[in-house]
């Protein structure tokens, strides 16, 4: 398996481990230092974490823009929106200029939404085509689920062969319908890092790493470096 693996003791060490990593290139970058994010009990924690006591007065939250590479289409203040969670937990309570957020749409139809999301990525890079030379994020977040989808690629679906658009919407495979950032605009990452907790994750992380899958997960070739943060249980140690 190409990429870093880094194993931590339980879901709150990876988290802090992340938040100092993080906090340690934001720090050492120049603005705008742009975030994709994703959603899930993990990345959580983390958020949690950087708006706590420990982090939120040395993170650096004037330079660092957030975007999120999936959403469920739910309106924001819905329990299921990855945006909704990531702002109860973080950013109402870290000074964060609003004009540094930018949730995927909620409104309009899904594919409407996407082509949205697109255009505001490419304001953001300030071009149609992404260069692998200069990619389109700082970092990005990713997370694994059993079944080996990331983001909102999921298994069998035609988004994973979509090379052209940054973002699509994903009408099946799940009850509720998605949209998604697509491999190229994922893999425009200055680092690409998994995180990945719970012995439910085992297995497919086991497959993963020893170069045998074709899940979605397993098919991230970032231009950056990939890393992979993974707790024992995940890792197969406990």
């Amino acid at each position: 398996m190409t990429g870093r693996v880094e194993t931590l003791p339980d879901p709150a060490a990876l988290a802090r481990h992340v938040a100092e990593w993080m906090t340690s290139l934001a720090l050492a970058a120049k603005s705008p230092f742009r975030v994709s994010l994703s959603g899930g009990s993990t990345p959580k924690a983390l958020f949690a974490l950087l708006a706590s006591g420990d982090f939120i007065g040395q993170f650096p939250w004037s330079r660092v823009v957030w975007y999120w590479g999936d959403e469920r289409f739910v309106p924001h203040d819905h329990p299921e929106s990855n945006y909704g969670m990531t702002r109860k937990a973080m950013l109402d309570k870290a000074p964060v200029p609003p004009g540094n957020v930018h949730p995927i749409p909620a409104d309009g139809s899904p594919d409407e939404a996407a082509a949205r999301y697109e255009r505001t990525l490419q304001a953001a890079y300030g071009a149609a085509v992404l260069d692998p030379a200069r990619p389109l994020f700082d970092i990005t977040l990713l997370g694994l689920g059993a079944d080996g989808h990331t983001a909102s690629l999921l298994p069998g679906e035609p988004v994973l062969q979509e090379r052209k658009r940054w973002v699509a919407a994903v009408s099946h495979g799940r009850p509720e319908v998605r949209i998604t950032m697509t491999y190229p605009a994922i893999e425009s990452s200055r680092w690409v890092a998994f995180l990945v907790a719970g012995k439910e994750k085992a297995a497919t992380l086991k497959t993963i790493r020893a170069g045998g899958s074709d899940v979605p997960a397993a098919r991230v070739r970032p231009v950056g470096d990939l890393l992979w943060f993974v707790d024992r249980a995940a890792a197969g140690e406990g």
